[in-house]
């Protein structure tokens, strides 16, 4: 008995960006589960000393964090961007990363066109209305004083054409758009839309959404410069990462009437800096911002952690499932 094989450690570090609504019960059918709520900078390397896997979200995994971690076989990331991940030290460990994907399509798209519609249709103007008793000293039925207009026959622009933008432009398409769309890795074509580069895009749009991963090549990918090349009308749409988009220029944008709203889900700093300039807008007609909860509806946080005990199951059968190596 004294050579029996001990049962895998997993930890589960940030258990909290799952919701407590959600259950990680499945995870113990591989080992023994201990769970921390949060990321704790001081303590998450004493965590994982013994850890044979990790589940994470946010949290960087580097050699500062790992080098302790001498059990360690496999990280399973709680999400599909891999940005935390230093891939030279993992792949030098032999530590196994996997990731999941489309768990949040859905999800995301459906948040994609419920920032639209706020700002699109004035809906906090509106609702202020109502509940203020105004619509009630009305003396007409209707009260439509300030402007909004049809979707149909307007073009949407899409930045990142991977499955949440495809799926994106063809809904947009029921609502009667042209859509049109830019690839910022070059990977990703279709015959569907036409494809544009990203000046012309953005001349063209009255709803632009972004919904490409964060990349060197995308970082400050919409700034000053390119918010002087959209429709003074237009609205914008960030469902892709904060640090896309200029935060200081699309402020200045917002308040000098250079476009005409956005919807943000994503910001570069989360949760959002006090003195970050956007929370100076209190104008809800012209911007709204949701604190990063487009992929979290409880049917995409659930498939989220299904997806994540597959990939555990699949790495102890010997198998490669979403491994990422870089």
């Amino acid at each position: 008995m004294e050579n029996a094989k001990k049962p895998l450690k997993i930890v589960v570090m940030e258990r909290n960006t799952l919701g407590t609504d959600v259950s990680v019960d499945m995870f113990s059918e591989f080992g023994e589960v201990v769970t921390y709520p949060l990321s704790d900078a001081a303590a998450n390397a004493s965590r994982i000393q013994d850890a044979d896997i990790i589940v994470v979200n946010k949290i960087p995994m580097n050699e500062e964090l790992l080098v302790g971690a001498t059990k360690l076989k496999l990280i399973c990331l709680t999400a599909t961007g891999t940005n935390n991940v230093d891939f030279a030290y993992t792949n030098a460990r032999g530590i196994t990363v996997c990731n999941i994907k489309g768990y949040s399509t859905d999800s995301v798209v459906q948040h994609t066109f419920a920032l639209l519609f706020y700002v699109y249709e004035k809906l906090a103007y509106y609702d202020r209305f109502v509940k203020s008793g105004e619509y009630a000293r009305n003396d007409v039925f209707s009260h439509f004083t300030v402007p909004f207009h049809e979707l149909a026959g307007k073009t949407w622009g899409i930045i990142g054409l991977g499955a949440i933008g495809s799926k994106v432009g063809e809904i947009a398409e029921q609502f009667g758009c042209r859509v049109v769309y830019y690839s910022t890795s070059g990977a990703h074509h279709t015959d569907r839309f036409p494809e544009k580069s990203l000046p012309e895009l953005l001349a063209e749009s009255d709803i632009v959404s972004i919904h490409c991963p964060l990349t060197p090549a995308t970082k400050d990918l919409i700034g000053a410069k390119e918010f002087l090349m959209m429709k003074r009308d237009a609205i914008l749409l960030n469902l892709g990462r904060g640090p896309i988009l200029n935060e200081a220029a699309l402020a200045d944008a917002l308040q000098k009437g250079i476009i005409g709203g956005a919807g943000l889900d994503v910001l570069c700093k989360e949760p959002m800096d006090s003195a970050n300039p956007l929370g100076k807008i209190a104008d809800s007609n012209r911007l709204i911002i949701t604190p990063h909860i487009a992929w979290a509806t409880v049917e995409a946080r659930t498939r989220c952690a299904l997806e994540t005990a597959e990939n555990i199951r699949a790495f102890l059968a010997g198998e490669k499932r979403n491994v990422v190596t870089k």
